[in-house]
């Protein structure tokens, strides 16, 4: 009878060692998921980066389009001081002091006072790039006395033209009611002044537009009211002032007196009317709208 032979206690059966190529198979794996990872991650960064070409967007030009963008440049403020040199005081004193024939003569001296508001006037048509109507208007107004001194006619034309101008922008004031875009909204209501977006939004909200189309009917009539009354005191004066005749010295240096004197008899009145008029629509909108003035001003 055999003796099976029992297997020692003490001795630990062999764990057969893992296969080479199951691990080699298990790094390739790990190896290929994040190669994978890598070349997915890489797809869709050249994926965002060809779409920000498309679009024209990248962090480069995101933070210098501020600065990219062309600062429109501010139009140059007219000089009060200049205005007053060229339109007033140098044509004065030429026609006061310089039209006897020791000096430039009683024609050449018109022609020479008269060119400085023309230059003026297309000046300020260069520096705005637009035409302005009042300056535009002064300018035909300063051609017309000059044309009439020039022809030596009668005092009676430059009186009657001197009241007409402001005459007709009263009555086009009035007639203009009647239109769609009273001129009063040229004068007074745009965004040279005011921010009318907001103050149309404000009285739309509030349901205050008829009471707002009332008060610019009051403004129009108190422009109306300033352009007659420059009318009135330009024919007075023109008449007190232009007594002698036409081509003579003495008729320049009173051309000159009514081109001093246009300033503080007709400018200034006129003027006041025209700010007290600004003063009472700014401050009617402002009970309208419930906006303060800082709300609805526009700043230069």
């Amino acid at each position: 009878m055999q003796n099976k032979s029992t297997p020692n206690a003490s001795q630990t059966p062999e764990v057969a060692p893992a296969p080479l190529e199951s691990n080699q198979q298990s790094i390739n794996q790990s190896n290929n998921d994040e190669l994978a990872e890598l070349a997915q991650a890489h797809a869709e960064s050249s994926a965002d980066n060809r779409q920000a070409q498309t679009n024209h967007i990248s962090p480069d030009s995101m933070t210098n389009t501020e600065d990219s963008k062309p600062q429109k440049a501010k139009p140059e403020k007219e000089s009060l001081l200049a205005n007053l040199l060229l339109n007033i005081v140098i044509p004065t004193l030429i026609l006061t002091k310089l039209s006897g024939d020791e000096y430039l003569g009683t024609k050449f001296s018109i022609v020479v006072a008269l060119a400085f508001p023309i230059i003026y006037g297309i000046k300020d048509f260069i520096r705005a790039h637009k035409v302005n109507f009042f300056s535009a208007l002064g300018v035909i107004s300063i051609v017309l006395t000059g044309g009439m001194s020039l022809l030596e006619l009668p005092p009676e034309y430059i009186a009657i033209k001197e009241a007409a101008i402001p005459g007709l922008l009263g009555l086009a004031t009035l007639f203009s009611l009647k239109t769609k875009m009273p001129l009063v909204r040229t004068f007074l209501y745009n965004d040279k002044f005011l921010k009318v977006d907001v103050v149309n939004e404000a009285l739309i909200q509030r349901q205050q537009q008829s009471a707002f189309d009332k008060v610019m009917t009051n403004a129009s009539f108190m422009i109306a009211g300033s352009f007659f009354l420059s009318s009135v005191l330009n024919y007075i004066l023109a008449k007190m002032l232009l007594v002698s005749p036409p081509g003579s010295v003495a008729f320049n240096e009173e051309l000159g007196k009514m081109t001093a004197l246009s300033f503080p008899v007709i400018a200034v009145p006129a003027t006041l009317i025209m700010m007290g008029t600004l003063f009472y629509v700014f401050r009617t909108i402002t009970k309208l709208t419930g906006l303060s003035l800082e709300d609805i001003i526009n700043e230069q």
